[in-house]
C-alpha cells in the first residue's frame, strides 16, 4: 500500500488533499469515523496505517477501494436485486421480475503480528465486511434513473430571478431581480451559465436547444415526473429567451459584465456588481446568438407541443422572428465592439456564425415542415459550410449536430437533396469509432473518455454521446447502417460507444469516482461554483461582499451546498482529476455539459444494455 496517496497520514507529502463524501449518509464529508471501536485500532502498530484510512466509506480520491490488505482472505457471497437498489427508477417498459445476481468478494486487511483470532474482531470486523460489500456492489452498479433525476435537478441550482415555492435546492435564493432595468426591460430569469453570476445568451440558448432535443428524442422514455421536471427546466430558459427578442430589431445577448463579476467571489443573492445589459440593434449583426435562439425556441416548441399547445405556438412565432433577425443582419455578435470586450474570451464566436444560420433553419424546418426552410438548408449548405467535418459539437460549433439533425429527413423521408448532410454525418460518426478506417479519429484518454484539449472536456463527451444515440435511433428506425471505409457500423455500435462515455462519467473510470456531484459515494467536493462554495443565504443571512468570499474560494473545506447533479469539467487527457476549486477547467460545472446528458440518461435508463 502506498501511504503517500492517503491524506490521513501524517507524512508531509506533495500530494494534494482531496476529500470524499457519501451520497446517502448525512452530508458532513469531513467527519472522521471515530466510532470504530478501540480494540480493533489497538491491534495496529502505531506507525502503521490507521484503520480510519482503510475504511471503505472514507478513502480520499482518487483511490476507491474495493480491496484492503490483510493476511486473511475472506470469501463470502451476497445478493443484490438487479433493479431494486435504493433510488433506482426502473424502465417504464419493465414487466419482468427483478433478477438476483450473486457476487463473491475477496477482502483482506494488513495487520501487524500478533494476528488476532476471528472472535477478537467480532462486530467491528463484520461491519467492515458489510461496508466493503456495499462499496463493491456500488462499483458494479450504475443507476441511470437516479442520475437522470439529478442531472435535471442541477438546473435549479443555476436559476436566476424569483425562485418558485417548489424550488428543490433550498440553499438558493432570489437573485438578479433588477436585470434589464437600464433598457426598461424585464430580463429576470434564465440561467447562470456556470460557476459565476453572468447570463450569457449564446451558451444559454444552446443549453435550451439541447434540453429540448433531449425531450423531443427521448422524452417518451422518461418517467413522467422527470419528463415534467425536464419541461420545467426548458421553460425556465425559454421564458427568458422570449424576453431577449421582445423588442423590435433588437436582441439582448448578455446580462452581467464577466470582467467585473470574475473579480468577485460572491453569492448570486448578494450580487452588488453592475448588471450591465448588452444588446445588439439592427443593422448590427448577431447571427450566431439569434440563430441559436431561433433553434432553441423552435426545438422547445416541439417539446411543448402536446402538453401546452398555446405556449408551443408562442415559442414558434418568436423562433421565426429570431431567425429573420439572424439571417437579415449577418455576422457574429462578438464583431460588435461594445459586446466584444465583454463576451470575449469567454463566449466569443470563434467558429463563425454560418453554422447557427443553418442550425436555426433546420430546427424551424422540423418544427414547421415549411418548405422555405428546407430550401434554405438545400441552397445554403455549401456556402455556409455544412460540409465542414469538424469532430466537435458544442455551444460554438453546430456542424456535427446540424448534419445529424438534417439526416433524419434524408433517412426517413427520402429527401435525396439532403444526401450531403447524411454523408457528413457518417464521416463525423466514423471519427468516433476507433476500429473504423477513418482517416482521422477523435482522441480518447487511456481510460476511454472522449478528449478534446481546451476548456471543460466533459462538454464534448456528453454532447457527442448524445449525438451517437440520436443518430443510432435514426439508423435503426430505417434499418440502415453506415460505412466507415471497409467497416460497416450499425446502431448498436454507436449506442455502446455512447454508453461507455456515460459509464465513465458516472464512475467506471480509472479514478473510480463520479463526475456528477451528488451521484454515487465518490464525487467532487470542491467544485468551482460561487453559490455552492459560499454559505447559503439561509445559513448565513449576513451580506458577503465581493472580496469577503475569497476565504471560501481558498478554503480546503468541501463546498457547504451540494449542487446535486452538476457535471464538472472532468479529468485531463491522462484521466487524472484533482478535486480543486482553483482548477476551473476541471472543477467548474456548466449548463451545456448537463443538457445533452439528460437525453443520454433518459435513453440508458430505459435501455441499460443497448443493442
Amino acid at each position: 500500500m502506498n501511504r503517500d496517496k492517503f491524506n490521513c497520514f501524517t507524512q508531509k507529502k506533495k500530494k494534494k488533499k482531496i476529500e470524499t463524501s457519501i451520497d446517502h449518509l448525512p452530508k458532513n464529508p469531513d467527519r472522521e469515523l471515530e466510532s470504530i471501536p478501540t480494540p480493533l485500532n489497538s491491534i495496529l502498530d502505531p506507525n502503521e496505517t490507521p484503520l480510519n484510512c482503510l475504511h471503505p466509506l472514507h478513502v480520499p480520491l482518487p483511490f476507491r477501494p474495493p480491496a484492503f490488505t490483510f493476511p486473511l482472505d475472506v470469501l463470502f457471497s451476497y445478493s443484490t436485486p438487479k433493479l431494486e437498489k435504493p433510488h433506482q427508477t426502473p424502465p417504464l417498459s419493465t414487466h419482468e421480475t427483478p433478477q438476483t445476481k450473486t457476487n463473491t468478494l475477496s477482502l483482506s486487511l494488513s495487520l501487524t503480528p500478533p494476528f488476532p483470532t476471528m472472535p477478537t474482531l467480532r462486530l467491528p470486523f463484520l461491519l467492515l465486511l458489510a461496508a466493503a460489500a456495499a462499496v463493491a456492489a456500488e462499483a458494479s452498479y450504475l443507476d441511470y434513473g437516479d442520475a437522470l433525476s439529478k442531472c435535471i435537478l442541477f438546473f435549479e441550482g443555476q436559476r436566476s430571478g424569483y425562485l418558485p415555492q417548489d424550488q428543490r435546492l433550498a440553499w438558493r435564493g432570489n437573485s438578479g431581480l433588477g436585470d434589464g432595468w437600464t433598457y426598461n426591460a424585464d430580463l429576470t430569469g434564465g440561467y447562470y451559465d456556470a460557476g459565476d453570476n453572468v447570463k450569457f445568451g449564446f451558451p444559454m440558448a444552446f443549453t435550451t436547444t439541447l434540453l429540448a432535443w433531449s425531450v423531443v428524442e427521448f422524452g417518451g422514455l422518461m418517467p413522467p415526473p422527470e419528463l415534467r421536471n425536464a419541461l420545467v427546466a426548458i421553460r425556465w430558459a425559454t421564458d427568458y429567451l422570449l424576453k431577449t427578442v421582445s423588442q423590435p430589431n433588437r436582441i439582448f445577448v448578455q446580462v452581467g459584465d464577466p470582467n467585473i463579476d470574475h473579480y468577485c467571489w460572491e453569492r448570486p443573492e448578494d450580487m452588488d456588481t453592475a448588471r450591465t445589459v448588452f444588446a445588439v440593434d439592427a443593422p448590427n449583426p448577431a447571427s450566431d446568438v439569434a440563430g441559436e435562439t431561433a433553434a432553441a425556441l423552435a426545438a422547445s416548441s416541439l417539446a411543448f407541443r402536446s402538453s401546452d399547445p398555446g405556449y408551443s405556438d408562442t415559442l414558434l412565432k418568436n423562433a421565426v422572428k429570431a431567425f429573420e433577425f439572424a439571417d437579415s443582419y449577418r455576422g457574429a455578435y462578438s464583431d460588435n465592439s461594445d459586446v466584444r470586450d465583454h463576451a470575449c474570451p469567454f463566449y466569443c464566436d470563434f467558429d463563425g456564425y454560418q453554422d447557427e444560420l443553418l442550425w436555426g433553419a433546420a430546427w424551424l424546418r422540423r418544427a414547421t415542415q415549411d418548405e422555405s426552410y428546407l430550401n434554405y438548408i438545400q441552397n445554403n449548405g455549401k456556402t455556409l459550410g455544412a460540409d465542414e467535418n469538424i469532430n466537435e459539437f458544442g455551444w460554438d460549433n453546430k456542424h456535427a449536430g446540424l448534419n445529424i439533425l438534417v439526416s433524419k429527413e434524408f433517412l426517413e423521408d427520402n429527401v435525396y437533396s439532403l444526401q450531403s448532410y447524411k454523408s457528413s454525418a457518417d464521416s463525423f460518426m466514423c471519427t468516433l469509432i476507433p476500429d473504423s478506417s477513418s482517416s482521422t479519429h477523435i482522441q480518447y484518454t487511456p481510460g476511454g473518455l472522449i478528449y478534446k484539449p481546451g476548456g471543460s472536456n466533459l462538454q464534448h463527451a456528453t454532447s457527442i454521446a448524445f449525438l451517437l444515440l440520436v443518430y443510432a435511433n435514426y439508423l435503426s428506425t430505417t434499418s440502415q447502417s453506415m460505412n466507415c471505409g471497409s467497416v460497416s457500423i450499425g446502431a448498436a455500435t454507436l449506442r455502446q460507444q455512447a454508453k461507455r462515455q456515460a459509464d465513465y462519467i458516472l464512475g467506471e473510470n480509472p479514478q473510480g469516482i463520479s463526475y456528477m456531484v451528488g451521484y454515487s459515494a465518490y464525487y467532487p467536493l470542491h467544485i468551482h461554483h460561487r453559490g455552492s462554495s459560499l454559505p447559503s443565504i439561509k445559513d448565513h443571512p449576513q451580506f458577503i461582499a465581493c472580496k469577503e468570499g475569497s476565504i471560501y474560494f481558498n478554503s480546503s473545506d468541501p463546498n457547504p451546498n451540494v449542487l446535486v447533479g452538476a457535471l464538472v469539467g472532468g479529468p485531463g487527457e491522462d484521466d487524472e482529476y484533482e478535486d480543486s476549486r482553483v482548477d476551473f477547467r476541471k472543477s467548474e460545472p456548466t449548463t451545456y455539459i448537463n443538457a445533452p446528458f439528460v437525453g443520454v440518461l433518459a435513453y440508458l435508463n430505459a435501455n441499460s444494455n443497448p443493442s
